[in-house]
């Protein structure tokens, strides 16, 4: 949360020139308080999992959080029983007259297919389209991500010649990133895809800001520059065994699944992962929802 200081403090300015969110007398003053409202477009196929990797992240801060799901119309899952979707979720008809401050689209395991190809495209263009004007800011997390910079900015993906998956260290290239405040300048978060995208196609971006990428799995965290879209091609929700269960999986399926890298202690599959990226998660979690949704978003939409 913000400092509040006098405006005429003398640290008030070097506080400011640090990068350090500072909040004067005069805007505290009018400010009002009221709940966020998040959606959540959840894609992944076992979304009951899902659901609970984000609410456990959005429950830490001390900001009081109103949560809707969102599922598809043109796409029916095949993982999640009918009457829990039909009891917690609702569709992009029933909200879209609705404004959010803050939005999650999650990954998908899709990505092997064209965009196009996909069959509820039309429906997700049109929904982060209705971002633009109803969202105060959409954190995109892996498929997610990658169609949001496809969309909004024209940068397509490719594909790998194996599965990126694993725990790799990411650099930070700008710790004044308020999406970033607290990391470490090298920190571990988890990746499980099939494509990727180009870091030179985003830095040249005039829009985008490559904020930590990987030396191993490359663009990491993505900010455009008006803050209203933020692009996180990994996993830092994932829980500790969330990897080991993907590639179990493989592995019954008869599949040549490769071990996630620098993940199982020895590369060992019959040992247990550590979680090493949890404080990192919710450090971003914290910073989304406090400087990109809550001091942005306005008190009542007009």
């Amino acid at each position: 949360m913000p400092i509040n200081i006098p405006s005429t403090l003398p640290a008030t300015e070097v506080l400011k020139k640090e990068k350090i969110f500072v909040m004067d007398e005069v805007r505290s003053s009018s400010q009002n308080i009221r709940p966020l409202n998040i959606l959540i477009f959840n894609l992944m196929p076992e979304k009951e999992k899902t659901e609970l990797q984000l609410l456990r992240l959005l429950g830490n801060t001390p900001l009081q959080v109103n949560v809707t799901f969102l599922d598809t119309a043109t796409h029916v899952s095949k993982n999640t029983t009918k009457n829990h979707l039909e009891s917690f979720y609702t569709t992009f008809e029933h909200i879209k007259n609705k404004r959010y401050d803050g939005m999650i689209i999650t990954g998908a395991p899709i990505e092997l297919f064209d965009f196009q190809e996909v069959d509820f495209w039309d429906e997700m263009v049109e929904i982060m389209e209705w971002t633009k004007t109803n969202v105060t800011s959409v954190l995109n997390i892996c498929w997610g991500a990658q169609a949001a910079l496809y969309h909004h900015y024209g940068i397509g993906k490719y594909a790998l010649p194996t599965k990126c998956s694993g725990v790799f260290d990411h650099v930070v290239h700008d710790s004044t990133v308020k999406l970033i405040r607290g990391f470490n300048d090298v920190y571990t978060a988890p990746h499980s895809r099939n494509t990727s995208v180009s870091t030179e196609e985003i830095n040249a971006h005039p829009d985008l800001e490559l904020v930590s990428e990987s030396d191993e799995a490359g663009a990491f965290i993505i900010v455009s520059k008006d803050e209203k879209q933020i692009m996180i091609t990994g996993h830092l929700e994932y829980d500790a065994d969330t990897l080991k269960q993907e590639y179990d999986r493989d592995v019954a399926k008869g599949l040549d699944a490769q071990i996630p890298k620098h993940y199982f202690p020895n590369d060992d599959p019959t040992q247990q992962p550590l979680n090493r990226w949890r404080s990192h998660t919710h450090l971003l979690f914290s910073n989304w929802l406090n400087y990109y949704v809550y001091q942005e978003t306005p008190y009542e939409w007009e």
